[in-house]
């Protein structure tokens, strides 16, 4: 189960808003939602949760791409939404080209069906632990993304990385919005 939290910036102080994410496919969809719940460009915190497994944030920052953390990249990767959050930025891979052709198999020397020998059959269990993402690459246990994503609005570094999945109320602490918040828990 999901939990996802808007705050939104206004020349009043924060809003606060729970939110649906049925509609939301992308992050850009995500980052279009952030974006309606403010009028004056101002900035957006969108908070989702998974039930104490991980939360990630995005910032919206007027027109300026959104800024991303995951307290852990790889329980993220195995839920819907933790998927939109992991780009191939924020993964360090390189995007996507549409114009390549069938993904390449079998270029280990091996013919089909034969297995692989030798010292590295060792190390091919090992990575069955690791989680991949849909191109085959690892996906890093813990936290990903930008870490002083609000350390300019009270929440250095240290803390951010300190927080356990349950982090809502102490973000919004720190952000000066906890009365706010209030109204969507």
């Amino acid at each position: 189960m999901y939990f996802a939290a808007l705050l939104a910036r206004t020349e009043d102080g924060w809003k606060a808003s729970d939110t649906e994410l049925d509609d939301v496919e992308t992050l850009s969809d995500l980052t279009d939602l952030a974006r309606e719940a403010t009028v004056d460009d101002d900035t957006v915190i969108v908070f989702i949760e998974q039930e104490d497994a991980w939360f990630g944030l995005v910032r919206v920052d007027g027109e300026e791409d959104p800024r991303i953390y995951v307290s852990d990249a790889a329980a993220a990767a195995r839920s819907s939404y933790g998927e939109i959050l992991l780009t191939d930025e924020l993964l360090g891979r390189e995007p996507e080209d549409p114009d390549v052709l069938e993904e390449l198999v079998d270029l280990d020397g091996t013919e089909d069906g034969e297995p692989d020998e030798g010292p590295d059959t060792m190390d091919d269990d090992n990575d069955e632990e690791e989680i991949r993402a849909d191109d085959g690459s690892v996906v890093p246990a813990g936290p990903l993304g930008e870490t002083g994503i609000l350390a300019d609005l009270g929440l250095a570094e240290k803390e951010l990385l300190a927080l356990g999945t349950d982090a809502l109320v102490e973000i919004a602490d720190a952000l000066g919005a906890a009365d706010v918040l209030e109204t969507v828990q």
